[in-house]
């Protein structure tokens, strides 16, 4: 597994590297490219990272795992490549927008440009089996971006954290509230975006907190 990791995240993250923990998981998703089909393609395992580095940032949003259809997995959560149709939960976070700020929703569902923005978008687990759903998950992904959220939250200030559906927030509950934004709301799946995703206003909200803080808003 020959992934390259930006620069700057590579210095920050790299105690990670060093620890048994990435040893392990680094045999076990080569085994698993080596052996059956995996997304996203090994080259994007790392792309949030790669298209967001680390000084750039100004919000997080963390989902699970990767989506595990052929072609719609490009390592940021939430989004699919150009010309996929859009996921339910994509779907309704386009709706919130529009519904938010007045947007039109978007023709493509490929989030790179918020990315380049400094959004971080992301997965908990970043590799995933064709058709499985969580198969890499407790493999050692979920420490690995634990140490790159904590590495925001503690040598950063005045970022947005957004955390949608218990997962999420489990995974940011460490989070100081006083020095970041940090925004919580039910899934925007179907299951859950009824209750309290609709209307919960996080991108007008994190814009309004950058703004504050001297930064540009992100063009959603």
């Amino acid at each position: 597994m020959n992934v390259q990791i930006e620069e700057s995240w590579k210095q920050v993250l790299a105690p990670e590297f060093e620890k048994d923990y990435f040893v392990r998981l680094t045999d076990f998703v080569r085994q698993e490219y080596h052996n059956t089909t995996v997304y996203p393609p090994g080259k994007l395992i790392f792309n949030a990272f790669n298209l967001c580095p680390y000084n750039k940032v100004k919000a997080v949003i963390i989902g699970q795992d990767p989506y595990h259809g052929p072609g719609q997995a490009h390592g940021l959560c939430f989004s699919v490549n150009d010309g996929v149709p859009f996921p339910p939960s994509l779907q309704n976070i386009f709706k919130e927008i529009h519904d938010d700020l007045g947007t039109p929703i978007p023709a493509s569902g490929n989030l790179t440009r918020w990315a380049q923005q400094g959004v971080l978008l992301l997965n908990a687990t970043l590799t995933v089996r064709a058709h499985q759903a969580g198969s890499h998950q407790n493999k050692g992904w979920e420490e690995f971006t634990d140490a790159a959220i904590r590495a925001l939250a503690t040598n950063r200030e005045h970022l947005v954290f957004i955390l949608w559906g218990s997962y999420a927030q489990k995974k940011g509950a460490f989070i100081d509230r006083n020095k970041h934004l940090v925004l919580t709301s039910v899934h925007p799946s179907p299951l859950s975006a009824y209750h309290g995703f609709f209307g919960n206003r996080h991108f007008s909200r994190t814009n309004e907190y950058l703004m504050q803080h001297g930064e540009t808003p992100i063009n959603w």
